[in-house]
């Protein structure tokens, strides 16, 4: 046999080797915190998808209260080496330690640096503070490979610090875009901390609802602020907004137990809905069709729920008569902080409609008027300017709109905020 022959034979002998592996799916560990001792949390088949940030630190031991962080899959294209190093570096999720809202080196460098907000301020000096008043900043840049487990806030901690900043949401000693702020930036390093340590419990849920309670209101108190910059914040607070959402909505399936509902959950999903109104937003990236497949049959069924849908639906049909009465007989205080920028385009909507389809004969009622757009008589009649029409009186001072008129227009920016008449607050 020649050296060919004998080199084809010996390839045909040898064994083959294919590549392929996989892994199960991660499943939740039991929480050891409950805001429910009755109540037993029961584990998630699979992780659902979530922005929360992974953090693993090699030299903590794991806490069974919160959960480990796993790979979700071994692709073909990784080498032994690489899956090695990955294995050693996945040993765990942190375990905060630091007793104060902003850990001691932390509060220190600030020091140094003046780097103190108002609020963090001792005596109003820029270059001294307190663990009384200084909190832990959002940092973006943060290497969770080496967080040491004393820069990190226990849930305990976390939860004082979160009531310490909404308590200053009605501060009236600042502008509230200073506020905000401050609170904006110390709740996105609170979810950090939240993250860190992979806590999903029911305590967490709390948190998560009172942080996107904050960025609700913001949505609509900052509509009223006149900082030049305020469109910025205002987008940064959308972001925020529809991101706490989501963790939120994940926290409400990692704690799913069979059909259970929370108390607030029907809300806070309904305001997903809500924020479809505004079609320049660009925060909202999953479509409504998608979205709704998920959510539990109790929820879709709920009365906050039903309100968000009839909403949009009137929104969409351009039908403001229901629009309006809906909102002012159904809302609550944190739907209508989504809603209100919406209300007042309506208004301008059905103006320009009556202007356009009443009879030129005819003015229309001012009065009537108000009624229908469910706002007090001196707000039409601003509004009415403001969309460059003109209002006219009679002997007995009634006033009218008389209507085809040419100069109606859209006010540039945003409308002004009226009182929508009987609003149950």
């Amino acid at each position: 046999m020649d050296d060919s022959s004998r080199r084809l034979q010996q390839r045909r002998n040898q064994p083959s080797f294919s590549s392929s592996s996989s892994t199960g799916p991660t499943r939740f560990r039991s929480q050891n915190f409950s805001t429910n001792p009755t109540k037993t949390t029961q584990s998630s088949n699979s992780v659902p998808r979530s922005n929360f940030t992974t953090a693993t630190t090699p030299n903590n031991t794991r806490n069974p209260g919160h959960i480990r962080n796993r790979k979700s899959e071994t692709y073909d294209g990784i080498s032994q080496q690489q899956e090695e190093q990955e294995a050693r570096e996945d040993v765990g999720s942190i375990i905060g330690t630091c007793p104060f809202m902003c850990p001691d080196g932390e509060r220190a460098q600030r020091e140094r640096l003046r780097d103190l907000a108002v609020f963090e301020r001792l005596h109003g000096d820029p270059r001294k503070t307190s663990p009384s008043l200084a909190v832990k900043k959002f940092c973006r840049t943060i290497s969770v490979k080496h967080v040491q487990a004393s820069d990190v806030r226990p849930l305990a901690v976390l939860e004082d610090t979160l009531n310490y900043l909404l308590n200053l949401l009605d501060s009236s000693e600042h502008p509230f875009e200073v506020v905000h702020d401050f609170i904006f930036d110390r709740t996105r390093s609170i979810r950090q901390d939240l993250s860190m340590q992979h806590i999903v419990n029911d305590r967490a849920i709390c948190m998560y609802e009172k942080m996107v309670k904050f960025h609700v209101i913001s949505h609509q108190r900052l509509r009223n602020c006149t900082s030049s910059s305020i469109s910025s914040l205002q987008y940064l607070n959308m972001e925020q907004l529809t991101k706490a959402l989501a963790s939120l909505y994940v926290l409400y399936e990692a704690n799913r137990n069979n059909n259970f509902v929370y108390e607030n959950e029907a809300q806070f999903r309904s305001f997903y809905v809500l924020l479809h109104l505004d079609s320049k937003n660009q925060q909202m990236e999953e479509s409504l069709s998608y979205w709704f497949r998920n959510v539990p049959s109790p929820v879709m069924k709920s009365k906050e729920m039903h309100f968000a849908r009839q909403v949009l639906r009137f929104y969409q049909m351009g039908n403001y008569k229901r629009f309006l009465c809906t909102v002012s007989s159904e809302a609550s205080y944190l739907q209508y902080c989504i809603i209100e920028p919406n209300v007042n385009e309506v208004r301008a909507l059905a103006i320009s409609y009556i202007n356009n389809c009443c009879y030129k004969l005819h003015p229309y009622p001012l009065e009537q008027l108000s009624k229908l757009l469910r706002m007090k008589e001196l707000d039409v009649e601003s509004l009415c300017h403001a969309c460059g029409l003109k209002i006219t009186s009679d002997d007995g001072e009634n006033k009218s709109l008389p209507t085809k008129q040419t100069t109606f227009s859209i006010p540039k920016g945003s409308l002004q905020s009226y009182e929508l008449v009987g609003l149950q607050q």
